[in-house]
């Protein structure tokens, strides 16, 4: 990559470190096998009046969505955990804040993109628990969130 892809990415790098969240989510589901997945999601918030940056970097990145929220706060989100894990695996070098949070991102989305189309082992489920705790540990949380305990019995893993 050139210089001018490098400066864009560390830019976008640094608005994720100061505006943007890195979400690792157990959702429940009504199709398939298992009755829960796992969501890896990369959110850019920007006021709705100024979200032209937030267009930019939907463009530089190529992938997401922009959309408005009623409070006013417009959003660039990246779900799904391969295309996670493309877009971190260009920023990590460049993350300086939530390199703990992107780390652990990273290496769920390893584990997700790896295991595709095949049910997690248990000891692959506590692994996943983990990466969920770090980054939320690390997350400016507004709400409490699930406790270890809590996402282990979600996931049938307590005795």
């Amino acid at each position: 990559m050139g210089s001018r892809s490098n400066t864009n990415l560390a830019y976008i790098a640094g608005f994720l470190d100061g505006d943007g969240s890195l979400m690792l989510q157990l959702k429940k589901r009504k199709d398939g096998k298992s009755k829960m997945r796992f969501m890896c999601t990369i959110c850019l918030y920007q006021d709705s009046r100024h979200e032209k940056p937030l267009n930019w970097m939907r463009k530089v990145l190529n992938i997401g969505y922009v959309s408005r929220r009623s409070d006013g706060i417009s959003e660039l989100r990246i779900n799904g955990y391969e295309q996670v894990k493309k877009i971190l695996t260009l920023l990590t070098p460049f993350i300086r804040f939530k390199k703990i949070q992107a780390r652990a991102m990273l290496s769920a989305a390893n584990l997700l993109t790896k295991n595709f189309r095949k049910q997690l082992t248990d000891s692959e489920l506590r692994k996943m628990v983990e990466f969920m705790i770090t980054i939320q540990n690390s997350n400016y949380v507004t709400k409490a969130k699930r406790s270890r305990e809590e996402l282990l019995s979600v996931l049938g893993l307590t005795p």
